[in-house]
């Protein structure tokens, strides 16, 4: 079955009671699942299986009132055509994982 690519991009409010935790909790369920290309963005390359789970805890731990989740869909050509500048050498997130 092919792999999805997927930019998931999320805001939380903080200055809400909760909304630190939820924050920790968001960025904790994309960390397990894909690589950290900004604070709040992650692009994670998923079995589809592992995506219905990923997009399922994190709509449960969303607060719709007050915070934002953006899934983006990019197909192998779009990823393969990312340009990036600055800081934070970009990983290839379907290389080999060297720890």
């Amino acid at each position: 079955m092919r792999k999805v690519t997927v930019l998931v991009c999320y805001d939380v409010r903080v200055s809400d009671p909760s909304g630190p935790k939820r924050l920790r909790r968001i960025a904790r369920m994309c960390k397990d699942h894909g690589v950290r290309v900004q604070y709040s963005v992650f692009e994670c390359v998923l079995e589809p299986k592992d995506w219905v789970v990923l997009r399922a805890r994190l709509l449960s731990e969303l607060d719709a009132e007050s915070d934002s989740l953006r899934f983006y869909f990019l197909s192998e050509d779009v990823a393969r055509k990312t340009e990036h500048h600055g800081t934070r050498v970009p990983l290839d997130v379907e290389g080999p994982l060297i720890l």
